[in-house]
C-alpha cells in the first residue's frame, strides 16, 4: 500500500512538473509573437510545444530545453499513474 502512494506521489510531482513547463513553453511562444490563447492551454498544449520544437529548431538549429521537459513530464506522470493503479490492485 505504501507503494502505491509514493507512486502517486511521484505522478503528481510529474504532472505538476508538465504543467509548469506547458506554461513556460506558452510564455516562450508569447514572447516570441506567436499568438497563443491561454484559455485553450490545456487542448492546444500538444500544437504549442511542437511549434515551440519547431521554433527554437530553426532560431538555434537544436530542440529547446522546454520541450524535453514538457515530454519528460508527460511521460513520467503517465508511466507512474499507471505503476500506481498496477500496485494498487495486486
Amino acid at each position: 500500500m505504501m507503494t502505491t502512494y509514493i507512486l502517486a506521489i511521484i505522478a503528481g510531482a510529474a504532472v505538476v512538473w508538465y504543467i509548469v513547463s506547458g506554461i513556460l513553453i506558452f510564455d516562450e511562444l508569447r514572447k516570441r509573437g506567436e499568438k497563443v490563447y491561454f484559455i485553450f492551454l490545456n487542448f492546444m498544449l500538444p500544437f504549442y510545444a511542437n511549434k515551440y520544437k519547431k521554433i527554437t529548431f530553426e532560431e538555434t538549429g537544436k530542440v529547446g530545453k522546454l520541450f524535453y521537459h514538457w515530454l519528460i513530464a508527460i511521460n513520467t506522470a503517465l508511466v507512474f499513474a499507471i505503476a500506481a493503479i498496477i500496485s494498487n490492485s495486486l
